[in-house]
C-alpha cells in the first residue's frame, strides 16, 4: 500500500515539473502555444505507459487522472498554464486526456490485456503531434480534407503522416509481442493504422484524444 502511494506522489510531481518546465519554455523562449501543447502531450502518453507494470488495480490512476483533470479545468478557468490553453481553436483535448488514460487503462486492467493499453497509448503520444506539426507545416500538394462536403479542418498530409506513423508503430509493436510475425500481424497494423486515421480526422475539438485510443482498443479486441 505505501509503495503505490509513494510510486503515486512521484507520478504526480513528474508531472507537475513536466509542466513548470512546459510553461517556463513557452514564456521564456516565446515557444508557439501550439509546439508547447503538443510536447506536453506526447509527454504524458509516453510517461503513463509504465502504469501498467506499476499499478495492479485502477484506483491509483483514477485518482491521478482525476487530479489532472481537475488542474487543467482550473488552469483554463483561471486562463493559465498558457504552454497548453494558448491556441486559436476551441479544444478539449487537455481535459480529455486524462480521461481516456484513464478508461484505457480500465479496459487494460480488466481485461488482463497490457497491450490493450501500451499501443493505444503509443500511437496518440506520437501520431496526433506529428499529424499535426506536419500538416501545419507543409505548404506544398496539402490542403485540407472534405467528407462529403463538410470541412474536417485536417490535412492530408497531416493524415498521410499519422497513417504512417501508426502504421510503423503498430507493426514494430506487434512484432516484439508476438510469438510469430506473420501476414495476420501486417494486415492488422494496416487496418489499426486506417482505422485510427479515421478516427483522428473526423473528431474535432480534440475528441481525437478520445476517439483514437478507443478506435485502436476496438480494433485489438475484434482482431487480435
Amino acid at each position: 500500500m505505501n509503495n503505490f502511494i509513494i510510486l503515486t506522489t512521484i507520478y504526480l510531481l513528474g508531472v507537475c515539473l513536466m509542466l513548470i518546465f512546459n510553461e517556463l519554455s513557452y514564456r521564456w523562449f516565446n515557444i508557439k502555444g501550439e509546439f508547447t501543447r503538443k510536447f506536453a502531450h506526447f509527454v504524458t502518453c509516453i510517461a503513463t505507459i509504465p502504469l501498467v507494470y506499476i499499478f495492479n488495480s485502477h484506483w491509483y490512476v483514477l485518482i491521478l487522472a482525476s487530479i489532472f483533470f481537475i488542474a487543467l479545468m482550473i488552469s483554463q478557468f483561471t486562463h493559465q498554464l498558457g504552454s497548453i490553453n494558448d491556441v486559436t481553436r476551441k479544444s478539449y483535448g487537455g481535459l480529455l486526456l486524462p480521461v481516456i488514460i484513464y478508461i484505457v487503462f480500465y479496459i487494460s486492467w480488466k481485461t488482463e490485456n497490457k497491450f490493450l493499453y501500451i499501443l493505444p497509448m503509443i500511437i496518440l503520444g506520437v501520431c496526433d503531434p506529428m499529424a499535426a506539426i506536419l500538416g501545419m507545416h507543409a505548404e506544398k500538394n496539402n490542403g485540407e480534407i472534405i467528407l462529403f462536403g463538410i470541412k474536417t479542418g485536417k490535412s492530408y498530409v497531416g493524415s498521410f503522416a499519422f497513417f504512417i506513423f501508426s502504421f510503423i508503430i503498430s507493426i514494430m509493436a506487434l512484432y516484439f509481442t508476438s510469438p510469430t510475425f506473420d501476414f495476420k500481424s501486417l494486415w492488422l497494423s494496416l487496418l489499426i493504422a486506417f482505422v485510427s486515421m479515421i478516427a483522428e480526422m473526423i473528431s474535432w475539438r480534440g475528441s481525437d484524444n478520445l476517439t483514437i485510443p478507443l478506435s485502436v482498443v476496438l480494433v485489438l479486441i475484434l482482431f487480435q
